[in-house]
């Protein structure tokens, strides 16, 4: 441990300089922040802050047992928190209990979810989570790398073509909708957050509450200006997929173009998205349409779901439904400017857009001949081939667990070889719609047609909080601790006018479905003030 760098986690021995990033040994850790070589739960090595915004602060750090270096994430909300120096205890400040509690929610429901997408492969994985000291610490794992921001300026011409970003951008839209699947809205997708790992693959970091995605909330907000959706602008109700469509649709633009789209509050009066005439002629024409409709201003034009995206931005047959949905919400100065550009580049722009439209009519001609050709046959009488009793043909089980239920319906091979039965169950540790077990151990050689029993997860069982305000604190923790949650009492001043141990709020609020498992912070009126007895020598002096 002495012997490490606390920005690298390099070996440097007594050295009091690190050779490999130059970071001095004697550098001191700001307040509130965790002091460099804090031990977090007896494992994690706490090293150099490396950045920090309204809900907590991000540390490099050591797996001590691993002998690896790892991301350490802490809540730590420091407008309405404070630690004492040599401390590690954190506590809210005077007045902001329930914020502080409440926020502290948010940011662990944000992280478990996280931690359950194992196949994302577009997000760092959690490694663990502590809760402890009044906090929570979230370990992911560490790759190096650099932000997109500086990718980009790194390059020759501060941007890249399309078929470069293409191979950089697409594999991260699988992670996403994942995300968005769980319920997690990014909220700050930007060339910062946005990183290009020593492995050349793109990742998203910069998890943090909607309440830091808003700019009227009551913590500190941190938005990306160019890359942040005006919804993100108002009080946040209406987030949601397409708030991380805009960012990431924003960050593409930047990648290819070189410059960052202007902000959307300026854009409200003046909602123009240029594509210059140099670019427009490199960048297939499907791309600048996808990033348009992505780009719109109000969330109700935008597209709507990663799905719809990635069609637009593949030119895939999915997207073709929808085109002309897509097209009439463009703005019209946006579509005119395009052409514009296009033919005061290229005199033969709208020729050749005769000549494709000509072509793309041939195929569906062609296309319209084939499905009825194909339906015809299928109305004809089917002579079946004599086969093999399945009795008598032996087949291996393969392997189902981790697989997407999807996956095992649309696979007919599955279906010919199995009697493939589904049960489903609620389940915290693997993503809704995934295999959790099979009966039947992979590698057993069973006959053919045999029954596999496949348990598949419904995903995490969600339970409605019951408003049980105005009871006793032992009744309310009696009864949600039945219910499947975990309960937190946190204490409010009571002038005496209150019975104490009675239940005052919840938080989360009542009356809302929340995760079995959910921490639930429980307020209650504390104990009346005393009152002093008078002394005998106070007596002695009235009479």
């Amino acid at each position: 441990m002495d012997g490490l760098c606390m920005n690298c986690m390099s070996e440097i021995g007594s050295a009091k300089q690190c050779p490999y990033c130059g970071y001095h040994t004697d550098s001191p850790q700001m307040a509130p922040y965790l002091p460099t070589k804090t031990i977090i739960g007896t494992r994690y090595l706490v090293g150099k802050l490396r950045d920090y915004n309204g809900d907590g602060a991000t540390y490099m750090g050591f797996d001590l047992e691993r002998k690896t270096p790892v991301l350490i994430r802490e809540y730590l909300p420091d407008a309405i928190s404070t630690r004492r120096v040599g401390d590690t205890y954190l506590s809210p400040l005077s007045g902001c209990d329930m914020l502080f509690a409440q926020a502290k929610s948010e940011f662990t429901d944000m992280w478990r979810k996280i931690a359950h997408l194992r196949n994302a492969s577009a997000v760092f994985g959690v490694l663990d989570m502590l809760e402890f000291n009044n906090t929570v610490y979230v370990v992911t794992e560490y790759i190096e790398n650099v932000s997109l921001r500086e990718y980009l300026l790194r390059s020759q011409t501060g941007y890249i073509p399309w078929e470069k970003a293409r191979i950089l951008f697409m594999p991260v839209l699988s992670t996403l909708a994942a995300l968005h699947s769980a319920g997690v809205v990014h909220g700050g997708i930007s060339p910062s957050t946005l990183i290009v790992c020593k492995d050349g693959k793109l990742r998203i970091t910069g998890f943090s509450i909607r309440r830091v995605r808003t700019s009227r909330g009551e913590i500190p907000a941190q938005l990306f200006p160019g890359y942040a959706a005006i919804e993100q602008y108002s009080n946040g109700e209406n987030q949601g997929p397409w708030t991380d469509i805009y960012g990431f649709a924003a960050v593409l633009y930047r990648a290819l173009i070189g410059s960052t789209p202007l902000e959307a509050t300026s854009r409200v009066s003046n909602d123009r998205l240029m594509v210059p005439a140099k670019f427009a002629e490199e960048i297939p024409a499907y791309v600048i349409n996808a990033l348009i409709n992505a780009l719109q201003i109000l969330p109700d034009d935008r597209t709507k779901n990663v799905e719809q995206f990635r069609a637009e931005l593949s030119a895939s047959p999915m997207a073709t439904n929808s085109q002309q949905a897509q097209e009439m919400r463009k703005p019209a100065s946006a579509v005119s400017e395009y052409v514009a550009e296009k033919t005061a580049s290229n005199p033969d722009f709208k020729k050749n857009a005769v000549i494709a439209f000509l072509a793309v009519l041939l195929v569906g001609l062609i296309a319209l001949g084939i499905f009825y050709v194909v339906n015809q046959n299928k109305n004809k009488p089917k002579v079946e081939e004599p086969s093999a009793s399945a009795s008598q043909e032996m087949v291996e089980v393969p392997n189902f667990v981790g697989a997407s239920y999807q996956r095992l319906e649309n696979e007919s091979s599955f279906k010919e070889r199995f009697n493939i039965n589904f049960v489903e169950e609620f389940s915290s540790e693997v993503e809704a719609g995934y295999v959790i077990s099979q009966d039947v151990e992979k590698g057993t050689m069973v006959e053919k047609g045999s029954t596999i029993n496949i348990v598949v997860s419904k995903g995490v069982e969600y339970v409605d909080l019951p408003d049980l305000k105005g009871l006793p604190y032992d009744d309310v923790k009696q009864r949600l601790e039945s219910l499947g949650f975990e309960c937190r009492k946190v204490e409010k001043s009571n002038d005496g006018s209150h019975i104490e141990g009675e239940v005052v709020s919840f938080v989360p609020e009542a009356g809302k479905q929340y995760a079995k498992g959910e921490q639930i912070y429980v307020q209650v009126w504390g104990a009346p003030p005393t009152t002093q007895a008078p002394s005998e020598s106070s007596d002695s002096n009235q009479n």
